[in-house]
């Protein structure tokens, strides 16, 4: 879309912010190309809109799989490989591979949880952001395109669903 403008609509409070979403998509704007900035977490299903996928469960899970593995081949390879018998001792210890099992899982799966966050949220991103301070004072900010020609409808139908103010937006480099 080369002939767009992107607003930015400041709301005060979430109630109004949900019914300016549903305007806009009334109005045909796709959700990809609108983003809510908040200075609290607002959950998506509150504002109406579509539940973001995250990848970040199949990296824990694959994280305490390696895990898992690890503790594995520590208690059970290494023996295999070079088995030492310690007198009476069995050559593969039960009870301390389940401690070792869990620590070595739990690292695994904080790890990799840790680091799918950065990778999911696409962190850290050089590309510039759209941000107004106001946010930091509590409003919700909604940034979305609409076409060029277009733009006095989409400030009043904002102004209409109960914005503070509503105005062309460029992102900037933070």
């Amino acid at each position: 879309m080369s002939d767009s403008v992107m607003l930015l609509a400041l709301f005060d409070e979430i109630d109004p912010a949900a019914k300016g979403i549903a305007r806009l998509r009334e109005m045909g704007v796709d959700d990809s190309r609108m983003e809510v900035i908040s200075g609290i977490p607002i959950p998506e299903r509150v504002l109406g809109r579509p539940r973001v996928r995250t990848h970040v469960p199949l990296f824990a899970l694959a994280g305490a799989a390696l895990g898992l593995a690890a503790a594995v081949f520590f208690m059970e390879g290494i023996p295999l490989l070079f088995p030492l018998h310690v007198g009476g001792q069995p050559l593969y210890p039960f009870p301390p591979l389940l401690v070792v099992g869990f620590e070595l899982s739990m690292l695994g799966l904080m790890t990799a949880a840790f680091l799918g966050v950065f990778i999911d949220s696409r962190f850290p991103s050089d590309e510039p952001k759209e941000y107004t301070a106001e946010v930091s004072d509590g409003k919700i900010a909604i940034v979305f395109t609409c076409p060029a020609d277009a733009v006095n409808t989409y400030e009043a139908a904002m102004g209409a669903a109960g914005a503070a103010r509503t105005e062309p937006v460029e992102a900037k480099q933070l």
